[in-house]
């Protein structure tokens, strides 16, 4: 799974998605871009590489991943394969996840995607009623 000696190291971009943080390459690319990467507390490019004992900071959304990177792997694997590849401490998951927690219990949601035809519907009635 780990790459061989000779070959530790991995770009930041292909790293993030064997380890299953974003579904694509150009994802990653983008958040790296957009300053939502951060590697030993630098904003990085696509192209730095990454070897065990990084520590990476994730943004995505509202939740915040602070991680240690443990091995690299050219291919993406299945998930149960891709969190060997990287360590979360305790305190940092329980920050994540109460955050996550606090959001549910007060409803905070963000619409992710577009209303459906009920909802069109609705919204033309709103504006025909306004």
């Amino acid at each position: 799974m780990a790459a061989e000696a000779e070959n530790i190291s991995q770009r930041i971009d292909k790293w993030l998605w064997a380890a299953r943080f974003f579904k694509t390459r150009p994802l990653a690319v983008d958040a790296i871009n957009g300053g939502h990467v951060h590697v030993n507390k630098e904003r990085v490019k696509p192209a730095r590489n990454v070897r065990p004992g990084d520590v990476i900071r994730i943004t995505k959304g509202f939740e915040t991943w602070v991680i240690t990177v443990k091995g690299v792997n050219e291919q993406r694997r299945p998930a149960a394969e891709a969190r060997l590849l990287y360590e979360e401490s305790e305190h940092h998951r329980e920050q994540r996840e109460a955050v996550i927690e606090e959001r549910r219990l007060h409803g905070v949601n963000i619409r992710v995607n577009k209303p459906d035809k009920r909802e069109r519907r609705l919204i033309d009635q709103f504006k025909r009623n306004w």
